[in-house]
């Protein structure tokens, strides 16, 4: 089993930087990807950024992000992190780090294990 907690949410102004850490425990060795998803209110969860875990470093962004969000990882640190620029109200919602085995395109919204969400809230 592989366990991931969110940590960074917060309130800021439009315009503003966040980041957000997830850190993983248990079994790491079986996660292909890391990624980051999140939910407005009233609306559907949403792929945002994802990075390969134990292989290659690649990254997966949602088109509307537009370079705004950088994905990273520290793997001796088993965290990830999601650096995010430039925020404007639509970003408002809550944050999801999620993990995933192989098989799945860098976009995709199938995780396998979940963490709780951690609210950003972006006032204009």
């Amino acid at each position: 089993q592989v366990s991931v907690v969110e940590s960074g949410g917060g309130l800021v102004q439009a315009g503003g930087s966040l980041s957000l850490t997830c850190t993983a425990s248990g079994r790491t060795f079986l996660m292909y990807r890391v990624g980051w998803l999140r939910q407005a209110p009233g609306k559907e969860r949403e792929f945002v950024a994802s990075i390969n875990w134990s292989s290659n470093s690649r990254t997966y962004y949602a088109e509307n992000i537009k370079c705004r969000f950088i994905i990273t990882k520290d793997y001796p640190a088993n965290t990830v992190t999601l650096q995010m620029n430039y925020l404007e109200p639509n970003d408002t919602g809550v944050y999801y780090c999620a993990a995933g085995y192989a098989g799945r395109d860098g976009r995709s919204s199938e995780y396998d294990y979940w963490g709780q969400g951690t609210q950003v809230t972006v006032s204009s």
